[in-house]
């Protein structure tokens, strides 16, 4: 009974329920062809590869929004358009554009349904040091709260974000399990707050870190599986 005497989940979003690359490379391209047609000065200096770049240098100049992916994007876009001569309305249109690309996600074959079982028995709390908003995406029924990096001031692996999780749940950490993708983020970060941990391998890459997850599932649904059998085991055990 790997996940014996777990009340309730907490999932990492970006590459554990939808694939990231694909959305952020949409949401540059939406963003390139608004600069385009609504700031043309600032669309030929910055290309797409050059918007990123200055995003990443953006984000090691301020180490103070490390936390916050909103924020960064937006320092991002004011360094690119103000000093062509637009304003701070263009800064916040760009950004309005670009945001809702980045909502426009396409989840992994498993996770709707997952989703929809895990729901059924536990409750579901999200945390994510990305900017993705439930709302948005149609998905916030699923889950009682919605923890972010830039909400909390701390993000993954910082033991706070966790323990804003287990406050929300009035539960202790060893009663809730992580579920998350990254290796450092989500299972060493989680295990160091006292959270359970499943980590979601669907690329079959191995492990190399000492400490190890709980449980290592291929997507959500096998997660599901378990849980299921778990539960079947605690049922019999009890009835015994």
């Amino acid at each position: 009974m790997l996940l014996a005497g777990i009340r309730a989940i907490t999932l990492d979003l970006d590459d554990t329920l939808w694939p990231i690359a694909p959305v952020m490379t949409r949401a540059e391209e939406r963003l390139d062809a608004w600069l385009q047609q609504h700031c043309p000065r600032a669309a030929v200096n910055y290309p797409i590869h050059a918007m990123r770049e200055l995003r990443d240098r953006i984000a090691q100049e301020n180490p103070h929004v490390s936390h916050d992916f909103t924020a960064q994007r937006k320092l991002s876009l004011q360094a690119a358009l103000l000093p062509h001569g637009y304003e701070d309305s263009h800064v916040d249109d760009a950004f309005t554009e670009f945001y809702a690309a980045r909502n426009e996600i396409d989840c992994y074959p498993d996770s709707w349904a997952a989703l929809e079982r895990l729901a059924a028995r536990y409750p579901l709390i999200s945390i994510t040091n990305g900017n993705a908003d439930l709302e948005r995406i149609g998905m916030m029924h699923f889950f009682q709260h919605a923890i972010t990096a830039r909400g909390c001031g701390v993000a993954k692996p910082d033991a706070q974000i966790f323990k804003v999780a287990c406050d929300k749940l009035v539960m202790r950490a060893d009663e809730i399990l992580h579920v998350g993708d990254d290796p450092h983020l989500d299972v060493i970060g989680a295990h160091r707050a006292g959270l359970r941990t499943a980590w979601i391998n669907r690329t079959g890459a191995a492990w190399s870190h000492d400490i190890e997850p709980d449980v290592v599932v291929h997507d959500l649904g096998m997660l599901a599986d378990l849980l299921d059998l778990d539960s079947r085991s605690d049922d019999v055990r009890l009835s015994a």
